[in-house]
């Protein structure tokens, strides 16, 4: 409907790149239509979401390194122009993405704050082009997280830990009975890459695979002893994103408990206060899981 060539980068990865070409007009239309898909996809989540004040439409835009400067201004005098004008948010990234040249400028605010906000940055990079070859940012494919709690391996699929096939916890339990290995970047060739994680001062290896298979969260790990002392961790969350943590009738919640086995309690609203206090008790494997999963949510 815009007139635009529209192209959206292929892989398994938690970021896409839409690479949007063509005339100014073709481009902005193009753009209104996203930015306001994307306020659709808001509305409609927060019918089942208890939050009352609506998060922005965010873009990140991928823009040459070079034209950065131009973009930003002498003093920051354009970005300020910008903002200002437009009503939008406008961050640019102070590094280049991953084995690119550029940088991600990130925009928010309501669609058409943000289509004005485009609008102006096309002008800026048009009247500034790039200098020098752009080597162009390409996302990697995301590899799955994986957890160890209580000696279950777990993966991190959207908001859940999936308990992992037992070949992969098996690995874990083999690794865990092994001595220490050497550190991190002094792996011998006799064995594939270990990830070390340091636990209560002492290296444990965590799991056998290649580093490049796994991601890990070095502060989730199973304790040491058998059973690891219980312990007490208190998180601050602002008030309006309680009640997604909280889900429908405790949903959420009670989810978070069963899967991390910790205990939870979050306190009653405090008059005048913006937060609520979340009381997380269990082993630090438990804690941790539980505090990942609330980050997630």
């Amino acid at each position: 409907q815009s007139g635009a060539r529209i192209n959206i980068s292929e892989g398994n990865c938690p970021e896409r790149i839409v690479t949007i070409t063509g005339p100014t007009d073709a481009i902005f239309k193009a753009f209104a239509m996203i930015a306001y898909k994307f306020e659709e996809d808001i509305t409609n989540s927060m019918s089942n979401s208890t939050a009352t004040s609506k998060p922005p439409v965010t873009l990140r835009l991928v823009v040459p390194a070079s034209q950065c400067g131009s973009l930003i201004g002498k003093g920051g005098s354009k970005i300020k122009e910008i903002r200002e004008s437009t009503g939008a948010q406008v961050q640019v990234a102070g590094d280049m993405l991953p084995n690119s040249t550029e940088r991600a400028v990130t925009i928010s605010g309501t669609p058409d704050a943000i289509i004005q906000c485009v609008k102006q940055i096309c002008v800026v990079m048009l009247e500034s082009p790039p200098k020098g070859a752009t080597i162009p940012y390409r996302p990697k494919p995301a590899s799955t997280p994986v957890i160890f709690a209580g000696g279950q391996a777990y993966t991190i699929q959207g908001q859940y830990a999936i308990p992992h096939p037992d070949q992969l916890t098996k690995l874990h339990q083999l690794a865990m009975q092994q001595t220490p290995f050497t550190p991190l970047g002094q792996t011998t060739p006799a064995f594939p890459a270990f990830a070390v994680l340091t636990v209560a001062g002492k290296q444990r290896s965590s799991t056998a695979l290649p580093l490049q298979a796994i991601t890990i969260f070095p502060c989730i790990c199973p304790g040491l002893d058998a059973s690891p002392p219980a312990s007490t961790h208190e998180l601050t969350i602002p008030n309006d994103l309680i009640g997604c943590i909280i889900g429908r009738q405790g949903t959420k919640i009670n989810e978070i408990r069963q899967m991390s086995g910790a205990q939870i309690k979050i306190a009653s609203a405090t008059e005048g206060s913006s937060e609520r206090q979340i009381t997380i008790t269990g082993t630090p494997a438990n804690i941790s899981l539980a505090q990942y999963l609330i980050n997630a949510r």
